[in-house]
């Protein structure tokens, strides 16, 4: 699943395609909103929210995206022909530009003031205006039984981490992911989501981060994907496995030699 730095870039994508510019056309290939017809109305602003996209559009419309695992939004220029198959989900274009989203997990068209429904739930974004540190470490504290591992990836503690950041941060915190979160003291909790925040911070407008096999200084990940690789800090093997009860469990990669675990 995306991280949120990557929902954060499409987002951005969005916004320089499709804000204050008037739609040419709007297909929604999903069942639930295939006769939508948003045309004639202006983009007002594109927002990421966690790892949500939250297009708003005149007429107190909210058209509410999700990638899920495998999606993606594309812009292309609007004299070029659109892509057939049923891997598009959403089309919006306007006389310049038009987005084409693919395999997209969500595609909702709502009232603006129906948006809670769909992002309410979610803590505070770690990419967003509203980060509050004090408020994530409230919440991942609701749950003391918890791993932090676990803990970090439930959206409504704080949301936008996935399981990239997640074990990058937990090695650079030489935390075990299955420390449970009731163990750690105020100074742990602090750093953990202070980390993750400067993490994405530094990532959300870079190009997409490398995963393995690349070997440029500052690229590579330090953990993530990197099972039975060396660790870059101590020389060990990086485990791998998956954290989390079925059906919901996630990869996790973490050193032992470092982290424990």
């Amino acid at each position: 699943m995306p991280e949120g730095d990557a929902v954060y870039r499409a987002a951005k994508r969005l916004r320089q395609a499709l804000d204050g510019r008037v739609l040419t056309r709007s297909d929604f290939r999903v069942p639930r909103h295939a006769t939508a017809d948003l045309r004639g109305r202006a983009v007002l602003e594109t927002v990421s929210r966690g790892k949500h996209l939250l297009t708003r559009v005149e007429g107190d419309l909210t058209i509410h995206t999700h990638l899920r695992m495998d999606g993606s939004w594309r812009v292309v220029p609007a004299n070029r022909p659109a892509p057939r198959g049923d891997v598009v989900r959403l089309i919006l274009a306007n006389a310049r530009w038009q987005a084409i989203g693919t395999r997209l997990g969500v595609v909702d068209l709502l009232r603006g003031d129906q948006e809670d429904r769909v992002v309410g739930h979610l803590g505070p974004d770690l990419l967003g205006p509203d980060w509050d540190a004090a408020a994530a470490i409230r919440n991942l504290r609701e749950a003391p039984e918890t791993t932090i591992g676990e803990a970090l990836l439930d959206q409504r503690n704080l949301a936008g981490i996935g399981t990239i950041w997640r074990a990058e941060t937990l090695f650079l915190a030489r935390l075990s992911p299955w420390r449970v979160v009731g163990s750690m003291s105020a100074d742990e909790l602090e750093g953990v989501v202070t980390l993750a925040h400067r993490l994405m911070e530094a990532s959300k407008d870079a190009p997409a981060p490398v995963t393995t096999g690349d070997s440029r200084p500052g690229r590579a990940f330090f953990v993530y994907g990197r099972a039975r690789r060396p660790c870059r800090r101590c020389g060990n093997p990086v485990s791998g496995g998956e954290l989390g009860p079925q059906p919901y469990e996630r990869l996790i990669y973490w050193c032992r030699a470092c982290q424990g675990g």
